[in-house]
């Protein structure tokens, strides 16, 4: 791999040990993808993890001295001050946060805790250049937005933000953009929870780009969250198109652009019913808890669940992970306050994927909308069968499943 002479002189050490350490892996990572050079990002956002070995590789560079030259938006872990006021929280898992919180404030990040960084605060343009970390982040900026990113890790992520560059493989190559798997949907849409049915469907969609035919031109932000999120539980993807959707796949000659198709899938309705049938957990007569917002909810999202709730109240607890800024918006406007009375809690800068937070709930029967968020709590022993936001609710509404 060809280096600039700034890049070169930061490989050096000239520009501090920081720098030197993640430019030497960046420089391993793109010898690995055989890229021919380094090239410039304008945007960062980091997986953030309250893991131990990414809090280590924080300190670890934040030590030698690094700081972002592209300050990158970050992950949620748990917000401490909700958690420790339920008794949550025990002073390790508060001081763990709190040290985490220090790490990459050091780095000079900028603390959203969101995964939604798409969204707000973080929204990049069609073409820009960007390291992105996060399933459901990568695929949708270079899916629905056009960015190019490849899906990188925590830590190579954060050192792209340290240097202000990224090795050019992958995504940010035309050639492997382009679509080679055509999957043809044969069923119709009936709303945003179909678009995560269709992702749970990537072992029979394989390996490589998709691009979707058959499906409406007008999708909700909603429902492309929502596939390219599941599109990364069941399998591992950068990158979709949609004919008529997506901004590089106008017609279906531009989505695979020459490039050889490697099968044709055929989606059904059969399909989509079979998927959630096999992913969700069996249904209990009760239900303990609903969790919703993995993704994070947008504000659209928390006004459907109070139009949901208007008809009565949650009899079990219902909470919705969402960002600061959403909350705030939702404390500004009355929503929150709305959602409280009728028995939602908003919990802003968290992740489902958390065990100190949630384990307390194993062996409990719960309810979700997000595939996504059923597959992490289960690696803690939490079961959550998988429905659509409007079946969440009214059986919160019930305590039970009807």
């Amino acid at each position: 791999m060809i280096l600039s002479e700034y890049q070169q002189e930061m490989l050096d050490g000239k520009y501090g040990k920081g720098k030197a350490m993640a430019m030497q892996i960046l420089e391993a990572v793109g010898d690995s993808f055989e890229a021919q050079r380094m090239v410039p990002i304008s945007r960062a956002h980091i997986s953030l993890s309250a893991q131990d070995a990414d809090v280590w590789f924080a300190e670890k560079m934040g030590g030698a001295g690094a700081v972002c030259a592209v300050p990158p938006t970050v992950n949620p872990g748990y917000c401490v001050d909700y958690f420790r006021s339920k008794g949550v929280l025990d002073e390790k898992a508060v001081a763990h946060m709190e040290r985490t919180e220090r790490a990459y404030r050091r780095l000079g990040a900028v603390m959203t805790y969101s995964c939604t960084p798409y969204l707000f605060g973080n929204i990049p343009h069609y073409g820009e250049v960007v390291a992105f970390s996060e399933t459901s982040v990568t695929v949708y900026a270079n899916s629905v937005i056009g960015a190019r990113t490849n899906r990188e890790s925590a830590a190579s992520a954060m050192c792209a933000a340290i240097t202000g560059f990224t090795p050019e493989y992958g995504m940010l190559l035309d050639e492997n953009r382009r679509a080679d798997i055509l999957v043809e949907v044969q069923a119709e849409m009936r709303g945003d929870f179909d678009y995560a049915l269709l992702g749970l469907l990537g072992k029979k969609i394989g390996k490589g780009v998709p691009v979707f035919q058959g499906l409406p031109r007008h999708i909700s932000t909603e429902g492309l969250i929502q596939l390219g999120s599941e599109l990364n539980v069941s399998g591992a993807y950068e990158m979709f198109h949609i004919v008529g959707v997506t901004p590089e796949a106008p017609d279906l000659k531009t989505a695979v652009g020459g490039r050889e198709l490697k099968r044709h899938v055929v989606i059904t309705r059969e399909d989509l019913d079979q998927a959630l049938e096999e992913f969700s957990p069996p249904l209990r007569s009760e239900v303990e808890f609903v969790i919703l917002g993995c993704p994070h909810y947008n504000y659209d999202q928390l006004r459907q669940v109070a139009r949901l709730l208007e008809s009565g109240p949650a009899v079990v607890p219902v909470w919705i992970h969402t960002s600061s800024a959403v909350k705030d918006l939702a404390g500004r406007t009355g929503m929150e306050e709305a959602l409280l009375e009728k028995g939602v809690e908003l919990i802003p800068d968290t992740c489902v994927d958390e065990a100190c937070c949630w384990k307390r709930l194993a062996g409990q029967a719960g309810v979700t909308d997000s595939p996504k968020a059923s597959y992490y709590m289960r690696t803690f022993g939490v079961q959550m069968a998988v429905r659509d936001t409007e079946s969440c609710i009214r059986w919160a509404q019930r305590g039970r499943v009807e």
